[in-house]
C-alpha cells in the first residue's frame, strides 16, 4: 500500500520511506494493543488508546527513524534521504542509539529524542526511610520537615504576563476563514512560549526535589495519588500549578533510576487514620481542618504530616508503627 501511495504520490515519494514504513507498523502496534485490551474487558483506566489520525493543519511534525534510518557521524546526525542535522547535545550517549524520534514542539523547536538503554547507578546506602504525602497547599508533605516540598507556584508567577500576551491575541484574532496577521502568530507564540517556560520550571523543580529525597533515603513511601479528579474541583487551578503528577513521576523515574525502593500506597482513608494507633475516624476530615487529633489516642499532629507517617505504616517500613494499622492490601512497589 505504501508502495503504491508513493507511486501515485509525488510529495510522498519525496522523502524517505523509513520513517513512512515506521509510522505504519507504530499505528498497527497500537491499534492491535487496543483492540486486545477491548477484548480482554480491561478497565478504561487500563486501556490503551485507540490511535488517531493526526489533522494534517493542527498536528505538530514528528518522524521515528530506526537503526538502519538514521547514523551519527562527527557529531551529527544524518538522516536517511541525505538530511544531516547538526545537534546541540544536552549529554553524551552511554552507547549506540537503537532508534531516534525528531519532532518539532509547539514553541517551533525541533528535538532529537534517542532510545537507549536505561543505565543503574546505584547511590550509597543511608539506612533511612521516608513517607510522603500530596497536597496542595504544599505540593509534598513528607515525614521530614528538611524534605518537604513547598508550593513553587510557577504558574501564579507568570499569570500577569500570561494575561497580557493572551489580551494581544484577543484583539489580532483574525475574522473566521482568514489568515491570522504576523502579528497574531507573534503573539500566539508568545503564549506558547511562555506556557514551555512554566512546564519546565515545574519539571526543573520536581527533578531536582526527587534527586535529594532518593539520595537521603533508602526506600519511599509514596502516596499513589492520581489528582485528575482535582481539575473538577474549585482547586483546580492551584492543583494544576502544583504539578503533582509530573513531580510523582520524576520521583518514581528517579528511584528506578538510582535502585531506590518505592512503594506506592493505596490513597484511601489516609487522613482518616491515626498513624499512632491506627484508629480511623468516622467521619471524613473537611478540608478546612488541618489538624488531626485522634479520638482513640488523643495525639495531635498536622494533618498532612500524619497522613505521610500512614504512608510509612502501610507500606511497612515504620518499625515503630502499631500493629492494628489498617493496611488496604500490599503496597505496590515499583520494579528497578
Amino acid at each position: 500500500m505504501l508502495t503504491e501511495a508513493r507511486g501515485a504520490n509525488a510529495w510522498l515519494r519525496e522523502g524517505s520511506s523509513v520513517p513512512q514504513q515506521q509510522l505504519i507498523r507504530d499505528f498497527g502496534k497500537s491499534r492491535a494493543k487496543a483492540q486486545k485490551d477491548i477484548k480482554e474487558r480491561l478497565p478504561l483506566r487500563q486501556r490503551a488508546g485507540m490511535p488517531k489520525y493526526k489533522k494534517k493543519r493542527e498536528a505538530l511534525p514528528s518522524l521515528n527513524y530506526t537503526r538502519r534510518g538514521f547514523r551519527l557521524k562527527d557529531g551529527k546526525l544524518h538522516l536517511a534521504g541525505g538530511i544531516a542535522l547538526t545537534v546541540v547535545w544536552s549529554r553524551d550517549l552511554p552507547v549506540v542509539p537503537s532508534s531516534v524520534r525528531v519532532y518539532q514542539d509547539n514553541v517551533g523547536h525541533w528535538y532529537c529524542s534517542f532510545v537507549v538503554p536505561a543505565e543503574v547507578q546505584p547511590l550509597p546506602e543511608t539506612g533511612a526511610v521516608i513517607g510522603i504525602d500530596w497536597g496542595v497547599r504544599e505540593t509534598a508533605t513528607t515525614t521530614s520537615d528538611a524534605h518537604d516540598l513547598p508550593h513553587a507556584q510557577h504558574g501564579r508567577n507568570a499569570a500577569a504576563r500570561l494575561a497580557r500576551y493572551q489580551r494581544m491575541m484577543s484583539r489580532r484574532k483574525p475574522a473566521k476563514g482568514k489568515p491570522g496577521s504576523k502579528g497574531y502568530k507573534a503573539a500566539k507564540r508568545q503564549v506558547a512560549k511562555l506556557h514551555k517556560k512554566v512546564a519546565r520550571q515545574r519539571q526543573d523543580t520536581g527533578r531536582k526535589w526527587a534527586k535529594k529525597v532518593v539520595r537521603d533515603h533508602d526506600a519511599l513511601a509514596v502516596e499513589d495519588f492520581r489528582p485528575k479528579f482535582l481539575a473538577k474541583s474549585t482547586m483546580a487551578k492551584k492543583a494544576a500549578d502544583a504539578a503533582i503528577g509530573v513531580t510523582k513521576t520524576a520521583l518514581i523515574e528517579m528511584g528506578r533510576k538510582h535502585a531506590r525502593t518505592v512503594y506506592l500506597v493505596h490513597p484511601a482513608h489516609t487522613t482518616m487514620d491515626c498513624a499512632h494507633c491506627g484508629a480511623r475516624a468516622k467521619h471524613a476530615l473537611p478540608l478546612g481542618m488541618r489538624t488531626y487529633t485522634c479520638t482513640r489516642c488523643g495525639v495531635s499532629s498536622p494533618r498532612d504530616k500524619n497522613s505521610a507517617h500512614v504512608m510509612l505504616v502501610r507500606a511497612g517500613l515504620n518499625p515503630a508503627g502499631v500493629e492494628d494499622v489498617r493496611p488496604l492490601g500490599p503496597p505496590a512497589p515499583v520494579a528497578v
